[in-house]
């Protein structure tokens, strides 16, 4: 384990570089993926399917004898955890719900916003060695709550052709309409320009590896709306002597353990306490079913010594992290001056796993140093804004004059028109 000793501001943006993995081929790839899938639709899936994934289905839409087996196979403790997961993220998004803004701006003039759900979404569910039947949860239920029409769910098969079970019945739980056998930057082109077995969304939501966050941006600039850039998982604790070093390594084992482009930091003000962490690390490391992927995370980890509050909150707020977890007797401080983060987690007994999956928060979150710009996932990301205004004749006179001559400032005299035209009808 390096220890970083008193990190000065100009070292910040080296430490605040994640991992990344060797993409030198990633946007041809993208592009060739999106362009075929455009003109050869399912065909092309199937394709990329086999290419990358080791498996091509003959039928991509899961059906409903498969989505009834699937949801028979779940043991029943496990639905009852999903059952809870669910309450407690609908009650946290539910709360979300905002009532209609109305105010009059001027006398006569009546102006009010309301929110409409995006009809058609995609939600992508990463599936491979972990399959993300929580994630499932995280998009479809507020996808729900927001009243979208169509929720079209995109998860790669395994290597037997079968959709992992608790993805299934998690989809069947929360409403999802359709859900499809594809996975990778195959499936983000399939939602993005449609074919004959998936339906072409208005936005993409889901986290996924750089390929998916690289085919959700080209989904972008094709006119294909998306949540946020949700790449590798990453956290960082800042834990000082009261902080149980067990739990923090436990903490930054969570997600080491997501893949080897994870990344965990760990920021304290005792060179004693980051020893005994490491120490932790060291004896739980073994004991886990990906210990091997754990390990090789590791490699990116950051151990970092500060005794400056202030020089610690101005490394958290440039790192931005995803997840942010504080174990220290001024937590107080830390959440006054906190800027930039995608979830906080605060205690000793407050793990980043409940986040994960069942305290209600969103666990889709802004990575990468997004979390500068981006905040978690919530309702408002499955609906848009729509302004309304009402002008009577007499609110029309209080401000139409200063209207046109805002337009002729601006040279536009066919906006100048339209109101001149009106006030005229009006004195007539």
């Amino acid at each position: 384990m390096r220890i970083y000793k008193n990190i000065p501001p100009q070292s910040w943006p080296a430490l605040c570089e994640r991992p990344k993995l060797d993409t030198a081929n990633l946007q041809f790839v993208v592009d060739e993926v999106f362009d075929r899938v455009q003109s050869q639709g399912d065909k092309a899936i199937k394709y990329y399917s086999a290419k990358f994934d080791g498996f091509a289905p003959e039928q991509l839409r899961v059906s409903q004898t498969e989505w009834e087996e699937g949801v028979n196979q779940v043991p029943e403790d496990l639905k009852r955890a999903i059952r809870q997961a669910k309450t407690n993220i609908v009650t946290f998004h539910k709360a979300q719900i905002k009532e209609r803004i109305s105010v009059e701006t001027s006398p006569g003039v009546q102006c009010w916003q309301e929110s409409r759900a995006i009809q058609k979404v995609g939600l992508y569910i990463p599936g491979g060695t972990a399959p993300l039947f929580s994630t499932v949860l995280m998009l479809a239920v507020p996808a729900k709550i927001a009243g979208c029409e169509e929720i079209i769910l995109c998860t790669p098969p395994g290597k037997d052709g079968s959709i992992a079970a608790p993805i299934l019945y998690a989809a069947q739980l929360t409403g999802v309409t359709q859900v499809i056998k594809a996975g990778g930057i195959q499936a983000i082109a399939g939602l993005t320009y449609g074919t004959e077995s998936i339906k072409k969304v208005h936005k993409i939501f889901g986290p996924g590896n750089q390929y998916v966050t690289a085919a959700k941006q080209k989904a972008f600039s094709e006119g294909t709306a998306i949540d946020l850039p949700a790449g590798p998982s990453e956290v960082l604790v800042i834990a000082d002597e009261t902080a149980s070093p067990a739990f923090v390594a436990a903490d930054l084992l969570s997600q080491a353990e997501h893949g080897i482009d994870s990344q965990v930091v760990c920021l304290s003000n005792s060179m004693l306490q980051l020893e005994n962490i490491n120490d932790e690390i060291e004896k739980q490391l073994p004991a886990l079913p990906r210990s091997e992927i754990a390990r090789e995370s590791l490699k990116n980890a950051r151990f970092l010594f500060s005794d400056s509050r202030k020089q610690s909150i101005g490394f958290i707020n440039a790192y931005a992290p995803e997840h942010l977890i504080i174990a220290s007797k001024d937590e107080a401080y830390y959440l006054k001056n906190i800027k930039n983060a995608g979830s906080v987690f605060i205690g000793n007994y407050t793990p980043e796993s409940a986040g994960d999956y069942l305290s209600g928060t969103n666990h889709t979150l802004p990575t990468n140093g997004f979390a500068r710009s981006y905040g978690s996932l919530g309702l408002d990301d499955f609906t848009k804004k729509i302004s309304f205004q009402h002008i009577t004749p007499k609110g029309l006179q209080n401000i139409g004059n200063s209207i046109e001559i805002m337009a002729r400032a601006e040279g536009l005299g066919a906006h100048a028109n339209a109101v001149e035209i009106r006030l005229k009808d009006i004195k007539s």
